[in-house]
């Protein structure tokens, strides 16, 4: 037997969509506004994954797209020989409003090229695909509706989609609807049954999978009379929250997976928060007597550890790991770096200007939804650092760099080397939350590269600092608030999680930068 040990995808990695094709298996997350867009991930045997790339990389471009829209819900299917892969761009969440425009692309290989995106309409979102056996392909997402007085989640939606003719039918027909919130649907045919996987209750401690089941693709469905094939919406202490979201994938032997979403709150004040956002497991699951989905070790409870019947082999769970970028190749690895909105061009993440080094230009300020000069990897655990040797001689207060703890514009605890008249070249810890911008005293630091860390440990980030060629750290006094930069903290609707990155700000825009020797993350897995 083998183990799986969830979450298998860590950190930010929400909305999985599974697929295997021959002995590969392929998850596509979401990725919201960050850049490139829909993360891939690959697998042999369910039990060890690897990040392999993006689907919407070069000339992918979110400018302007709000916190937590841009990117949401892929869906990857295979057909007629191709990868098909369904998104959509949340462009603008305003109360009732949501402006949503989804695409298809599809490759002969999952490395790409992907074509050029098909326009599948505005009508809602958490689009997916079917391509029934028949030979036919049908589109299911929300339909969404902006009235005021009407719900707006008005339920699950079927359409159409002509491949020939590169369009949808322009008819869509509901096919499921309740009074809670309904959306994530995918459809599957099992025998002579279509079982509509559904997530409900909301992203939030809600979360749940139901499933409903029609011998006809377009109804009428019949909700199974379970509340929730997955669940943890009843065991608040349980290490897997917010257990929804989910995509069935068959094993070459028969066997039946459910790829979900969850997340592993840390607690502060007996208070739980998401800072690792949203992350994907996997579940055996199964088909009853009465041919219903079941998970396959019963209840309704995700499990952390899942065995499968594989050959034997290493699947130790996750401990303590890490990475060293030392910035001496050609460009940004993106399987571990990430930027806001938009690709860094080569003129601001300059790898040629002093070799061995990573000259970031500075740009906008935190707040822009345009040109932030930033780069960012995703926090896989609730025990963290992030160190980086950095040589930064500012100016002005209007220039500043250092690494940065980000969730979005409204939540971020900065560690950064700026300059003032009174204090000269010094460094500050400066944090934003909601619209409540705070900064430190200042802390005076020697005209040399400087080698700067971020600890996260829970709810609590500290910070130190060393001239770049010292052994001893020194730490910066006070315990910052890492708890606020989750899902949980506030009143807005936020979707993402906790990134560390480095971040560099020229705020009158006359080339200012900061160049970058070194970056390494560490992760310590939580007991258990």
């Amino acid at each position: 037997m083998s183990v799986i040990h969830n979450p298998i995808l860590r950190g930010f990695n929400p909305d999985p969509s599974i697929l295997r094709v021959g002995d590969d298996y392929y998850i596509a997350t979401s990725t919201f506004e960050f850049h490139p867009a829909v993360r891939l991930h690959h697998s042999r045997d369910l039990v060890h994954w690897t990040t392999i790339g993006h689907a919407l990389d070069d000339g992918f471009d979110l400018r302007g797209i709000p916190d937590s829209g841009g990117v949401w819900a892929p869906s990857l299917t295979h057909a007629d020989g191709r990868f098909w892969l369904a998104y959509s761009i949340v462009r603008t969440m305003d109360g009732d409003d949501k402006d949503i425009d989804n695409y298809l692309v599809t490759a002969d290989d999952i490395a790409g090229p992907w074509t050029e995106p098909v326009h599948l309409g505005s009508r809602g979102f958490d689009f997916s695909f079917f391509h029934d056996p028949d030979g036919t392909h049908w589109i299911l997402g929300v339909q969404w509706d902006q009235r005021p007085e009407h719900p707006s989640f008005s339920g699950l939606v079927v359409e159409q989609y002509l491949p020939d003719e590169r369009r949808t039918s322009g008819d869509a027909i509901r096919i499921y609807r309740e009074d809670g919130l309904v959306e994530g649907p995918n459809l599957y045919r099992v025998g002579n049954w279509y079982h509509l996987l559904i997530a409900a209750g909301g992203t939030g401690w809600n979360h749940g999978i139901t499933v409903a089941r029609s011998r006809s693709l377009l109804g009428p469905y019949e909700r199974d009379a379970r509340e929730a094939v997955l669940t943890t919406r009843d065991a608040p202490g349980h290490p897997l929250q917010k257990a929804g979201h989910g995509e069935l994938v068959q094993t070459p032997e028969g066997e039946w997976m459910l790829v979900h979403l969850a997340a592993r709150p840390t607690l502060h004040l007996g208070e739980r928060y998401s800072t690792l956002g949203r992350e994907t497991c996997l579940q055996r699951v199964v088909f009853d007597d009465d041919g219903w989905l079941r998970l396959a070790e019963g209840g309704h409870h995700a499990s952390v550890e899942v065995a499968i019947p594989r050959a034997e082999g290493p699947h130790a769970a996750p401990g303590t790991r890490g990475w060293i970028d030392e910035f001496d190749g050609a460009g940004l690895d993106t399987r571990r770096w990430s930027t806001l909105r938009a690709a860094v061009p080569s003129a601001v993440a300059d790898f040629t200007a002093r070799p061995g080094w990573l000259r970031l230009r500075g740009g906008h300020s935190p707040a822009s939804v345009f040109d932030q000069s930033m780069i960012l990897t995703r926090v896989e655990e609730h025990r963290a650092s992030f160190e980086v040797v950095m040589d930064a001689a500012p100016r002005t207060p209007r220039e500043a760099a250092g690494p940065i703890a980000w969730y979005d514009r409204s939540g971020w605890i900065w560690l950064h080397v700026t300059y003032d008249d009174e204090n000269g070249r010094h460094l500050r810890v400066v944090r934003r939350d909601g619209t409540v911008t705070t900064r430190s005293a200042p802390f005076a630091v020697p005209d040399v590269p400087l080698h700067l860390r971020l600890s996260l440990d829970g709810p609590d980030l500290r910070c130190a600092w060393s001239p770049a060629n010292a052994q001893e750290w020194m730490p910066l006094p006070g315990v910052h608030p890492a708890w606020t930069l989750s899902d949980d903290h506030g009143a807005r609707l936020r979707f993402t999680g906790l990134f560390f990155g480095v971040r560099a700000d020229d705020l009158d825009g006359r080339g200012w930068c900061v160049d970058l020797d070194r970056a390494e993350v560490r992760f310590l897995a939580d007991a258990g």
